[in-house]
């Protein structure tokens, strides 16, 4: 498995984990936001959606959506 793999495997992982929060998205692109080194977020960012589940993917547009507004 790749960098970009692992970090699509975790991203995953950490989405399955707080799917149950009331709102996951958040939950997911904070717990990235707080949590990931800075090259990991830009590597996920660089790779786009692919292989993301729809929590993943959508908390990464949250966090593009904040990267594109600073």
């Amino acid at each position: 498995m790749n960098t970009v793999e692992r970090l699509v495997h975790m991203a995953n992982q950490i989405a399955k984990n707080l799917e149950t929060d009331d709102d996951p998205v958040g939950a997911v692109a904070y717990h990235i936001q707080q949590f990931w080194d800075p090259r990991m977020k830009k590597l996920i960012r660089e790779h786009g959606h692919e292989g993301l589940s729809p929590i993943a993917s959508a908390a990464l547009g949250k966090l593009d959506e904040r990267h594109n507004a600073a």
